[in-house]
């Protein structure tokens, strides 16, 4: 009896020992923040304050948009920042809190969604409905940022070996949001958000731009090289020239920090007369602005409401599109918010050939217009945001 007592005081303690440790890790096996911002602001305070959602608050999120202000292309000083996400997203966001805290940034807050909504009810009215169009409602205007590629299947089509799905949760979620808010062609009757404020800006960034598309019944090309170019490899690739490089080749043949390669691409756009950039930016069709590009994926068939605005040079890559209904919607396929691009003192190599380091920003400044490209993209979409229209 008394070695019973004793087994079960063991086992008892080993119970014990273990709930104790499950409760110390449960920060990390559940890295997220459980705020839920917009159930506590109303409409009134909303008046009161402008309110920039962001979809995706990541840690290298929160460093861009604090980078764009201090680099001048933003002021998010008298902006309230809502960062959306799910609470299945691989992201720990409880990361993205710890950064604002040691920054002392009270005006950036989070909004946990955790609902769970099924992929084959993603473009229509589902249990996310009504927090979405509550969000929508407490905002001034939303950026949708880059990311791993989107699930081939949800537009349709089978999975490339070259397609690497990474975080579906992050994708339902953005995709839904968007069908919401632009309507698409999966349900054409649906009543899209944007219908009762078509001037509400929304910036979709690389995968945000693409998402646009999807979430508007658009599809992607899902892999530039080989399904544009027809190419599968690197050095095949690299022979075409620099019109069909999308990111460095040479980064990838070369990634040791020793040969100091840029992991991405500077390469110039062609804009169209009609397009956004000319008509709203006062750029000449004929200006060949640099952008920075990190990208093997694109929209190969435009989503409801879509029109081409900007190709790569030799037309076959789309690198902009404008929605034709809501005039202040722009989907990106280059990434205008990477610090990497204001960094004077981030040198490297961008060919084989180059004696000297440069960095990104020196190339941007002896291309012109594409620093004033860049700054006057982002004066755009603030003075959106903030009713300037």
């Amino acid at each position: 009896m008394r070695g019973k007592k004793l087994y079960l005081k063991f086992y008892s303690l080993k119970f014990f020992l273990f709930i104790f440790i499950s409760f110390l890790l449960i920060p990390s096996l559940y890295p997220q923040p459980i705020e839920r911002y917009f159930d506590k602001v109303s409409i009134d305070d909303i008046k009161k304050q402008t309110h920039l959602v962001i979809f995706y608050p990541s840690p290298g999120t929160l460093r861009a948009l604090l980078s764009l202000q201090e680099n001048s292309f933003i002021n998010l000083k008298d902006i309230i920042v809502v960062g959306i996400f799910h609470i299945w997203e691989k992201t720990r966001y409880n990361e993205s809190l710890r950064f604002l805290k040691e920054q002392n940034l009270t005006n950036f807050r989070f909004h946990c969604i955790e609902t769970e909504v099924s992929p084959e009810d993603l473009f229509k009215k589902n249990a996310w409905s009504q927090e979405f169009e509550n969000i929508f409602r407490k905002s001034h205007g939303m950026i949708f940022f880059g990311g791993p590629d989107i699930p081939p299947v949800i537009y349709g089509e089978k999975t490339s070996l070259l397609t690497q799905i990474d975080d579906p949760w992050r994708h339902y979620l953005e995709l839904s949001a968007l069908f919401h808010l632009l309507g698409g062609y999966q349900d054409e009757s649906f009543k899209p958000f944007l219908a009762s404020r078509p001037k509400y800006p929304i910036l979709g960034i690389c995968l945000g731009g693409q998402s646009m598309n999807v979430a508007t019944g658009g599809s992607l090309t899902q892999d530039i090289s080989w399904e544009i170019y027809g190419q599968k490899t690197i050095e095949d690739l690299i022979a075409l020239g620099e019109t069909a490089w999308h990111t460095n080749p040479f980064y990838h043949l070369n990634p040791d920090s020793k040969n100091k390669f840029f992991p991405y691409e500077l390469h110039p756009i062609k804009l169209f007369p009609d397009g956004l950039f000319c008509r709203e930016l006062g750029f000449k069709p004929e200006e060949r602005p640099r952008v920075l590009s990190a990208h093997h994926q694109q929209v190969k068939k435009a989503g409801k409401g879509f029109k081409v605005i900007a190709t790569s040079l030799d037309g076959r890559v789309n690198e902009a599109f404008e929605h034709e209904l809501f005039p202040h919607v722009l989907a990106l396929q280059f990434h205008p918010e990477f610090p990497i691009l204001w960094d004077k003192g981030a040198l490297f190599r961008f060919r084989p050939e180059d004696k000297e380091l440069r960095s990104p920003r020196d190339i941007l400044e002896i291309s012109s217009p594409s620093m004033e490209f860049h700054q006057r993209l982002w004066t755009w979409f603030m003075n959106k945001l903030k009713g300037r229209y």
